[in-house]
């Protein structure tokens, strides 16, 4: 009798974690930064990426890497659009060229039943600071919308929170990241 209740107590202390690799292919991630006049969007690809589950299904962590390199614009055409995309790949933003990735990796996971607040360390420009979001998971599908604060990754570009005498020509700080996960 003894032996049984000391083994159905390590049953129910064992947790089996599963993890979940991302379908990078079938995955999309959406920007869309912000300024005084208007916006602009495009997409980053997902390089790599893993979901963590407990045995109740339950999310439990991840980490998953973007390729830079792969950032586009889509509300222009032409010379704009290369112009642009070009420009978010230089130095003066995201410096792709000495950092080709970005990266992100949860720390913390509270909610359940498919409703989680993610709070994880975002890597951009070899730069690391923790953020919090709201992720939904159903299915095979995980979706959360975030906004990131440039500055924080020391893309100060015509950040009105740096420079003086902008008017139009500012760029907000913060840009919005949207995200969903096929797994």
């Amino acid at each position: 009798m003894k032996s049984a209740l000391i083994l159905a107590f390590a049953i129910a202390a064992t947790t089996v974690a599963t993890e979940k690799k991302v379908k990078v292919d079938e995955s999309t991630i959406t920007w869309k930064g912000h300024k005084v006049t208007g916006h602009h969007e495009g997409t980053i690809k997902l390089d790599a990426g893993t979901l963590k589950f407990d045995d109740k299904d339950q999310l439990t962590g991840g980490t998953f890497v973007m390729d830079m390199s792969t950032l586009t614009v889509t509300d222009l055409e032409g010379d704009m659009q290369g112009k642009l995309a070009g420009h978010l790949k230089s130095d003066d933003f995201f410096g792709v060229d000495k950092h080709p990735k970005a990266s992100f990796v949860i720390t913390k996971v509270d909610g359940s039943d498919g409703k989680y607040k993610v709070t994880g360390d975002l890597t951009i420009k070899s730069i690391t600071h923790p953020i919090s979001f709201d992720m939904t998971v159903y299915e095979d599908t995980a979706k959360a919308e975030i906004k990131i604060d440039r500055t924080k990754y020391d893309i100060k570009y015509r950040s009105a929170s740096f420079f003086d005498g902008l008017k139009d020509k500012a760029i907000y700080d913060e840009f919005d990241i949207n995200v969903n996960l096929k797994f």
